[in-house]
């Protein structure tokens, strides 16, 4: 008996290991299951505040485009386009649709950290206060090719603005630069990256010059989505996409001697009256530092892209 005690312990080792850590189990994929289920409910409750009108923004946004197409009909297929975001139809809500489904497919993210956040953004993203203030970006559009006869919303006017960050970043359609709802970043013969805008969208190419992603990180204008909603409505490709824009760009001007900031480095003036939602937003600022990291640690031999710094822990909650 005496010569079995050694195998029994052991035994006993291994099983009370074994029970710790199934009590232990990994909560992840169980908080974004929650996530999915409450985001659904969301991206309901969303459409049919867009159907029903119920949206400020969204009402505003077919209000100026309707009174700006009978002032300037030139413009009727670029304010049709701007108006789809006041539905279901817009590139926002879309991009919104698309990353719920997305959750679906764990081989989309590179890891249980990755995935949930995203789980925990499309959540937030899919709530009607914030997405009533993200509306304010078209609707600023369409205000500023009326040339100050229709009123900027939850945003100072654009002199103000001008005059705080002390830009001119505020060409036609510049509040959706950088948005990739919207266009993307593309790199030309000499290794630039210009933006290219989709769609209909190209027909503010007509009302300003190529927009380079060099002089626009330091010249760029207020909008809600590359100041304060960026880190919600931006997925995880998205963002790799933007610091690989980033990197480049900074690689080419270290080649030069010349120092190259971000161009969310600095939050820029002009935002009122947002919700509280919004105010509770996360930096722009850290998407792009989140996916550098995560975009520079693919090219290391020392670092998997399955690594992750952090383990998110916190559990589902409605609302913040």
């Amino acid at each position: 008996m005496v010569g079995h005690l050694p195998r029994v312990l052991t035994l006993m080792t291994v099983l009370i290991v074994a029970l710790t850590l199934s009590g232990c189990g990994d909560e992840r994929p169980e908080q974004i299951a929650q996530y999915q289920q409450l985001t659904q409910q969301r991206l309901n409750l969303l459409a049919s505040s867009l159907n029903d009108n119920q949206l400020r923004n969204a009402t505003l946004l077919k209000q100026y485009t309707s009174i700006l197409a009978k002032r300037q009909p030139d413009l009727t297929p670029l304010l049709e386009e701007l108006a789809k975001d006041a539905s279901t139809e817009g590139p926002m809500f879309q991009s919104l649709t698309r990353r719920y489904k997305d959750l679906s497919n764990s081989t989309n993210f590179i890891d249980l950290d990755q995935q949930l956040a995203e789980a925990q953004n499309v959540y937030q993203a899919a709530d009607t206060s914030l997405y009533n203030d993200m509306l304010s970006d078209p609707v600023n559009v369409v205000a500023d090719m009326s040339k100050g006869q229709l009123a900027r919303v939850n945003a100072i006017s654009r002199e103000a603005e001008a005059l705080a960050n002390g830009t001119d970043g505020s060409g036609a359609g510049s509040q959706l630069v950088g948005n990739p709802a919207y266009g993307s970043w593309q790199n030309n013969s000499s290794g630039t990256s210009i933006w290219a805008w989709y769609g209909m969208y190209a027909m503010f190419s007509n009302f300003t010059r190529p927009i380079g992603y060099d002089r626009w990180s330091g010249n760029r204008g207020y909008s809600y989505y590359n100041d304060v909603g960026r880190y919600r409505y931006t997925s995880p490709k998205q963002a790799t996409s933007q610091a690989k824009t980033f990197e480049q760009t900074k690689k080419r001007f270290n080649s030069q001697g010349k120092r190259f900031d971000s161009p969310y480095a600095k939050t820029r003036t002009g935002s009122t009256s947002l919700s509280r939602q919004s105010a509770s937003t996360p930096k722009a600022s850290s998407t792009t530092q989140s996916a550098s990291r995560k975009f520079r640690s693919s090219y290391s031999k020392d670092s998997s892209f399955r690594n992750s710094s952090s383990r998110t822990s916190r559990g589902v909650r409605r609302g913040k």
